[in-house]
């Protein structure tokens, strides 16, 4: 009897060992467990910091692209606005010059009768004047026609071409002044100084000093001087050259007529 129970004893003693033995195998799984388990949280862990930096500098990207963007935004806003005004500003300017074109059309309907009027005004003045450089003149009143007639010569331009030859005009009409030609005597070239003060006189001298004419505006003829002239009319030419001082002369006159 006590022989069994001491081998029970010992059965028991020895299911305990096991027993305690399984369990200290047991817990040092456990723990090895763990270990790897806290291994892997802190790798997951790291790897989470990791995404969330990088995340965080390309929040930090897009927030410095936005502000960028902003930026940007708001110059174009005021560039587009000052190019907005810029562009208002220039359509007001084409509205104000097409009413000046439309003006201008309306003007020359009106100018270009009155240009002609002028050419044809010139014209009979040419013919009823003193017959200084008349064919000159009158080519020039020829040329004033053409151009009215030519469509690339502007109307401003025909308009200033015109008062030129207004202002030709009235230059012959002051001071002394002398130029050589030839004069019809008689079916005859004769080559002479001729010379003019103003519109007063017309007159005219052989250049060997010994004929001179005066021109009679009322017969449209040249008549033969005496030669108490051809001193005076000599010294008056020399006038006009600036070759001698002026003085006082002794010439005759015949007044120009006024073109009506």
């Amino acid at each position: 009897m006590t022989k069994i129970i001491d081998r029970t004893k010992i059965a028991a003693a020895l299911a305990g060992a096991l027993a305690m033995a399984g369990s200290g195998v047991v817990a040092a799984q456990d723990l090895a467990t763990l270990q790897k388990e806290d291994s892997r949280t802190i790798e997951a862990a790291a790897k989470s910091q990791v995404k969330i930096d990088s995340l965080f500098e390309q929040s930090q990207d897009l927030l410095g692209e936005y502000r960028t963007v902003v930026a940007e935004y708001e110059n174009l806003k005021v560039y587009n606005d000052h190019v907005q005004s810029l562009v208002d500003d220039q359509e007001r300017q084409l509205a104000s010059l097409q009413k000046q074109i439309d003006g201008v059309e309306r003007t020359k309907q009106g100018i270009v009768p009155l240009m002609y009027r002028m050419i044809d005004s010139l014209e009979d003045f040419v013919k009823l004047d003193i017959p200084i450089h008349k064919e000159q003149r009158l080519a020039r009143v020829e040329r004033l026609r053409s151009i009215m007639g030519n469509s690339s010569v502007s109307t401003s331009e025909q308009f200033r071409q015109i008062i030129e030859a207004y202002q030709a005009e009235l230059d012959y009409g002051s001071g002394l002044i002398s130029y050589q030609g030839n004069l019809d005597v008689n079916g005859e070239e004769v080559a002479v100084d001729f010379f003019h003060l103003g519109r007063v006189a017309f007159l005219a001298q052989s250049l060997d000093l010994r004929n001179a004419w005066i021109y009679n505006n009322e017969t449209d003829e040249w008549t033969a001087l005496e030669d108490e002239y051809l001193g005076p009319l000599t010294t008056a030419i020399r006038m006009s050259r600036k070759q001698t001082a002026y003085d006082v002369v002794k010439l005759p006159i015949f007044a120009a007529e006024n073109a009506e």
